[in-house]
């Protein structure tokens, strides 16, 4: 489960386009914040992707990419051109193809690699869609299949992408636009596959294309509803449309750390419970995780800014920035889905999965001096004047710092016991990635 939305030029307050992504997956399915330099490629060459290969491109952009470590495509990114791509996990009556294709984030990769303006990666993505198709198994540790949505833009102009097997549906996006696990498209869109609405009248899910609505005929409501699509989704829409005109960096980071508007909120509060800033609980209802976030923010006059965490749980974490003209500080090896310190990835896990074990009094001992590190690195990229990479890795350095602080003073603050059901989901997954956690 996911959230994406994107902030146009007029509703934010320097007119800059912003735009944000949680990456919701299983709780150890670390993620990699990397850059892909651009590249020239030799005709004839072939692409591998997560499950088959391709031809590739005659050139392909640079780009900077979050990516569960065990597939070649991602969950979010941007490239040199400034186009950024989200996606998300949608639940559709149309069934899996019999043979592997491209998924969801080659898809999105394959976009920000070729794409260099936000409709010329829709075109990309829907013709590889409808040559390749998308299937085949998206979990880590269990078999996990869906269909996919895309928010794609660049500084000019915004599309939501939402699709079927191989059909979809674009449209245009004017103003303040989120997207979650569902179908937000209804009998209006700018482009489409050709045969979306003969598709779905063929197969009974509506009787003639005067009936036709995209959202009430291809989704698949179960999964849909259990995702909690719908609220995440509204309450997205409902922050930003608070905000604008005045939408900011700090603002789309406070959305990616929503807990519903709940003051007592507590992640062992719920077996179903489904937030913005998604924890990982017992049972099949709560198995996902906010593994990475990124809020990306486009300016008219300078090189675009990428406030990556590179850890999971953004309410835990510190959002530090990153330019792909410089690239990513280094965070350590790629991580896996088993603890290792030297990966940024599983040292920040130290932190969040102890904060877990008690968080209304632990989280509250780390929540000041986050947004005050933030703070302080905000107004730094306001005023830069040195090379971006040094300024990156300087707050990378400062946030690690911090971090390593923070689990010193949550060491002396013993953790009281909660919900069974919750630490004991915990317990096995910190088993599985023989993690131990005070």
């Amino acid at each position: 489960m996911c959230d994406t939305f994107v902030a146009p030029g007029n509703t934010t307050a320097d007119g800059s386009v912003i735009f944000g992504k949680n990456s919701d997956r299983e709780a150890n399915e670390a993620q990699w914040v990397v850059c892909y330099p651009a590249a020239d490629h030799s005709a004839g060459s072939r692409l591998k992707c997560t499950y088959i290969e391709i031809p590739q491109a005659g050139h392909t952009h640079a780009v900077l990419v979050s990516k569960p470590f065990w597939m070649w495509g991602a969950e979010m990114g941007a490239n040199e051109c400034g186009v950024t791509i989200g996606n998300e996990a949608l639940f559709t009556k149309v069934g899996q193809e019999a043979s592997p294709g491209l998924i969801g984030m080659d898809l999105l990769r394959l976009g920000l690699e070729r794409g260099a303006s936000a409709q010329e990666a829709l075109l990309v993505i829907t013709q590889l869609l409808e040559q390749y198709g998308q299937s085949g198994n998206c979990g880590l540790t269990h078999q996990f299949f869906y269909q996919n949505s895309f928010l794609i833009t660049d500084l000019h102009e915004s599309w939501v992408l939402e699709t079927a097997g191989r059909q979809w549906a674009a449209e245009r996006v004017t103003g303040i636009r989120s997207i979650s696990n569902g179908i937000t498209i209804g009998n209006r869109w700018d482009l489409a596959s050709a045969d979306l609405i003969h598709y779905a009248v063929d197969r009974g899910w509506c009787n003639r294309r005067e009936e036709f609505h995209f959202a009430r005929c291809y989704s698949e409501p179960l999964y849909t509803g259990f995702s909690k699509a719908n609220t995440r989704q509204a309450c997205t829409s409902r922050l930003l449309q608070a905000r604008s005109p005045q939408v900011t960096v700090k603002d789309a980071i406070a959305i990616l750390r929503s807990h519903g508007g709940q003051h007592s909120w507590v992640p062992a509060g719920s077996l179903t419970d489904q937030q913005v800033c998604m924890h990982a609980s017992f049972g099949p209802v709560r198995n996902s995780q906010t593994t990475g976030s990124l809020v990306a923010h486009l300016p008219i006059d300078r090189e675009p800014t990428f406030w990556v965490t590179g850890t999971a749980a953004p309410c835990t974490s510190v959002f530090k920035p990153v330019w792909i003209s410089s690239g990513v500080p280094d965070t350590g090896p790629e991580p896996e889905a088993v603890f290792n310190p030297d990966s940024l990835w599983w040292q920040h896990e130290r932190l969040h999965r102890a904060i877990l074990r008690d968080y209304p009094r632990r989280i509250q001992l780390i929540q000041t001096d986050r947004d005050q590190l933030e703070e302080m690195f905000l107004n730094a990229v306001d005023r830069r004047t040195q090379n971006g990479r040094v300024l990156s890795e300087q707050c990378f350095e400062q946030a690690a710092y911090k971090e390593y602080e923070w689990l010193e003073k949550i060491k002396s603050t013993p953790g009281r016991s909660g919900s069974i059901l919750f630490h004991g989901a915990w317990a096995a997954i910190n088993r599985h990635a023989k993690i131990r956690v005070i």
